[in-house]
């Protein structure tokens, strides 16, 4: 008779402890990843920086997962999902409370290399906890375990938008960079100093949370599962000779880019053709995670009518009307567009990802680390968009994620006409 238990092993041992501590990781890397997208607006306004120089906080955060992806996933074949896990919180930690010296010390620099460090803790974190809890209970249960920790991570996406809402974005001064430019320098360090504080306390008290995540973990008795993970050059070429998989890649890239993107500049854009503050503007924000937080549970249930590449397409249509209008149209009805862009994105990341490592075999593990390191794009194409925004306006900026829905839509089609198209 199968084990149908979610959390028990075939001897009867209970994995629901170590369970709940993994699954905690989903939520808090969902916090950082979309609190970090408000930051953008937060840092343009306290240091009267350009939209180029703020993505930099994309760079830095997004460059850290492309780094270390592979290194996380290396160190897991050595030792453990643990040890990887612990890595991970260690690293997101420290670059919290590295919020603290960046805001005393007022440095741009600084807070991005808190940025990248706490980020390459995500990273590991990432790497190690998403097949850390399929092993956690039978075979037979373990998509369905693996979709009850990932619901946890939009819940913290939506914790960290309010966070940086009512603790951060909510205590800016109002003055505007022209405003600033005209203020005595000890005036303006002083209303700095204050904004920068905010940011800090923030982070640092995330950083203690995290803190008392590891320990737990850390004392916590958890499963010694090991990471068979092929380590010969053979599964690179391979890799990269399947073309599904290496396009799967390339799109994921340009998704990742097209994601970060519209987060990015949601606060802007509202702000811009409403007239309002970063604070309400960070409202229209909120929506666009809500309806993306929803729609990933209908587009779930939707594949069981409608082959995931076909749906894949007809997301990637919308989304680049949507797109379309918001970079034609502006005002309320360019706000409405940019907010539902989320309602067709929050299908793309798993379904190219589940497309991509379909029949990967002992290739499935390595390939999932390429595809962590394709969230890149959300660190360039941002960058690309941030000066187009500053060359023209930030309607125009807004051809990049256009551009890569483009590319989202053609791996959908493609691999609509494929007969080994991913069933569900």
């Amino acid at each position: 008779m199968k084990n149908t238990s979610l959390f028990q092993n075939d001897g009867g041992k209970s994995y629901i402890i170590p369970f709940i501590l993994v699954t905690s990781l989903f939520f808090m890397w969902g916090l950082a990843n979309n609190m970090t997208d408000t930051m953008l607006a937060a840092f343009k306004k306290i240091m009267s920086m350009s939209n180029f120089e703020t993505s930099y906080i994309q760079v830095a955060f997004y460059g850290a997962y492309f780094c270390l992806a592979l290194p996380a996933a290396f160190l897991i074949k050595r030792f453990s999902y643990k040890s990887g896990i612990l890595v991970g919180l260690i690293l997101y930690a420290g670059g919290c409370l590295l919020f603290y010296p960046a805001s005393q010390a007022m440095s741009y620099d600084f807070f991005l290399v808190a940025y990248f460090i706490a980020a390459g803790g995500m990273s590991f974190l990432e790497t190690s906890s998403n097949p850390y809890i399929i092993t956690m209970g039978p075979e037979e249960t373990a998509t369905r375990r693996l979709n009850l920790a990932q619901s946890f991570n939009p819940l913290g996406s939506i914790t960290g938008i309010l966070l940086s809402k009512f603790f951060i974005l909510s205590h800016l001064n109002p003055a505007n960079a022209d405003e600033r430019k005209n203020m005595p320098v000890d005036v303006l360090q002083e209303i700095q100093s204050k904004e920068l504080s905010y940011i800090s306390n923030t982070y640092v008290l995330l950083g203690v949370v995290l803190v008392v995540i590891f320990l737990l973990i850390l004392i916590v008795k958890m499963p010694k599962n090991s990471n068979e993970i092929p380590l010969s050059g053979n599964v690179f070429i391979r890799l990269l000779k399947n073309k599904k998989y290496s396009l799967g890649v390339l799109t994921q890239f340009f998704y990742v880019g097209a994601q970060i993107g519209v987060w990015s500049f949601t606060i802007a854009y509202a702000k811009d053709h409403l007239k309002i503050s970063e604070d309400d503007a960070g409202t229209y924000y909120l929506a666009s995670i809500v309806l993306f937080s929803i729609f990933r549970f209908i587009f779930t249930a939707l594949m069981k009518i409608i082959r995931p590449s076909l749906l894949l397409v007809y997301a990637s249509i919308a989304a680049i009307i949507a797109t379309s209008i918001t970079i034609l149209c502006g005002g309320m009805i360019g706000v409405i567009s940019l907010v539902c862009i989320s309602v067709f994105m929050s299908l793309m990341f798993p379904t190219i990802y589940g497309i991509a490592l379909h029949r990967l075999g002992d290739d499935t593990k390595i390939g999932g680390s390429g595809l962590i390191m394709a969230i890149l794009g959300g660190a360039i194409l941002t960058a690309v968009q941030g000066k187009i925004y500053d060359i023209g306006n930030v309607n125009m900026s807004y051809i990049v994620p256009l551009i890569c829905f483009i590319v989202v839509a053609a791996y959908g089609w493609w691999n609509s006409k494929k007969t080994s198209d991913v069933k569900q």
